[in-house]
């Protein structure tokens, strides 16, 4: 990494605050100009890879659209040198009123101190009755 500042656990933390205020430009301030997202379902072996910041946005975006009340609780949050892993749990409910609800991780590349990569993995729970929070 460069000489800019080494992204740390609370960095990571605050990251997971934005998505559960939904602040779209906020989490994008974290994101590198040359950035990828991989959500956690798609076609894909990566599910659905989002390159570069509007596709990023986009896909960013996707995860409220789809799950309009989309939470992130009980963060755990850790850096090892240029990667760095949040574990949560994943609580939202579509439209249709499915609800889910699992534990899942984000596993995040750095560089220049912004995230390059970040790549979203979660339980495949099925939906639950009602929300147990």
């Amino acid at each position: 990494m460069s000489n800019q500042t080494q992204p740390t656990a609370e960095f990571l933390a605050a990251f997971a605050e934005a998505w559960n205020r939904h602040d779209l430009d906020a989490l994008m301030g974290f994101m590198a100009d040359d950035c990828a997202f991989h959500a956690t379902a798609g076609p894909d072996e990566l599910g659905r890879s989002f390159v570069g910041r509007e596709a990023v946005r986009q896909g960013f975006e996707l995860a409220w659209q789809t799950f309009p009340d989309a939470a992130w609780l009980d963060g755990d949050h850790f850096v090892v040198g240029d990667r760095g892993v949040s574990e949560s749990t994943f609580c939202g409910t579509k439209a249709d009123g499915t609800r889910i609800e699992a534990r899942m991780v984000d596993i995040f590349t750095f560089r220049d101190g912004k995230i390059a990569v970040k790549n979203a993995f979660r339980k495949d729970r099925p939906p639950v009755a009602t929300a147990s929070r």
